[in-house]
């Protein structure tokens, strides 16, 4: 499945959160905006959103990492086309043209139907 960038989207946070599964991190409140994300914090004091449904929450405030996850985004610009890989909480892990990855908020894509073949879409 692919989508179109509907406007430019630039990386939100310089060093992006990373762990792996059986990590353990400190779970902190849930985002507003984005409810299907905690702020979470590695063990190296690195700190981010991650997908609560990722987390096995533990009684002292902590979780362990059910999978590894990167919170790495993309960069992209309006018209940009990407390969749609899998959703989470309104947001897409992305690959774009240029071998890139990364996450990209679905409200920010348009998807495009690939069912259409060319001959009819002209």
């Amino acid at each position: 499945m692919r989508a179109r960038a509907v406007r430019d989207y630039r990386t939100q946070y310089a060093n992006p959160i990373r762990f792996a599964r059986g990590d353990v991190v400190a779970l902190g409140a849930r985002d507003t905006e984005w409810p299907a994300f905690a702020w979470t914090t590695t063990a190296d004091g690195n700190a981010g959103w991650a997908p609560v449904d990722w987390l096995q929450p533990r009684d002292d405030g902590h979780a362990v990492a059910l999978r590894d996850y990167s919170a790495q985004e993309l960069d992209v610009q309006a018209g940009d086309t990407v390969a749609l890989q899998h959703e989470l909480g309104d947001w897409w892990w992305c690959t774009h043209a240029d071998g890139r990855s990364g996450w990209l908020p679905a409200r920010d894509l348009d998807l495009i139907n690939d069912t259409i073949s060319e001959e009819t879409s002209e």
